[in-house]
């Protein structure tokens, strides 16, 4: 058994197909014998993940900060409430308490969710894994843009070694079971760039390093 720290929307007025893909990944952690951790709101993508675990056999934790309690309204029934000062506590009380992560559909609060656990990853801070289940290409637009930023030297390709992208629920769970927890160690020079890469032109109207323009 492990704990699975979800991230999603918790807004009202979004297609129904993703709640109910939340729906379907909350009974699939209860089912395969593990606990939900994740915000804490009772409505939208976040509210139908937990009741759905909870009826299949998980014990959900929901993880709030103070100024949202009365926005994000905890469900009844919620295994546990932890309520934080504010939402870097937030995150990072998620994730001490999860084994790895999945992404579900979101807004601006999830993509900072997945950000800053992916970027964790990929600088070796932690070896947990993480999977984005994506819906309907609710996340096409934003992988097209990270690809582009590996195409033009803005990110290394490991990156992408360690996420996985899926529309299938069962493949999204089957990853976090069973990908490799290996710590990412990128050699010096990847992290960033040498002094000699640089311009080193001192000619006219160059600068030499850490000088004034001649």
């Amino acid at each position: 058994m492990s704990t699975i720290c979800l991230y999603g929307s918790a807004s009202g007025g979004i297609d129904p197909a993703h709640v109910e893909l939340a729906a379907r990944v909350g009974r699939l952690i209860g089912e395969r014998g593990h606990d939900l951790v994740y915000g804490g709101g009772g409505t939208s993508v976040m509210g139908a993940a937990e009741a759905a675990a909870r009826a299949a056999g998980a014990r959900t934790t929901g993880v709030m900060p103070q100024a949202l309690m009365e926005l994000e309204l905890p469900p009844d029934g919620l295994g546990e409430l932890v309520v934080t000062q504010d939402m870097r506590q937030r995150k990072a009380e998620m994730d001490a308490r999860a084994d790895a992560f999945v992404v579900l559909p979101g807004g601006l609060g999830t993509l900072e969710e997945l950000f800053e656990i992916w970027v964790a990853r990929t600088i070796g801070l932690h070896t947990k894994p993480l999977a984005v289940l994506d819906c309907a290409g609710h996340y096409a637009g934003l992988r097209d843009w990270l690809e582009g930023l590996v195409a033009r030297g803005f990110a290394r390709p490991l990156v992408f070694d360690c996420i996985h992208w899926t529309d299938d629920p069962e493949e999204a769970l089957d990853h976090l079971e069973r990908a490799p927890r290996e710590r990412v160690r990128l050699p010096s020079s990847e992290i960033v760039g040498t002094f000699v890469e640089f311009p080193t032109d001192t000619g006219a109207g160059g600068a030499s390093p850490g000088g004034r323009a001649s």
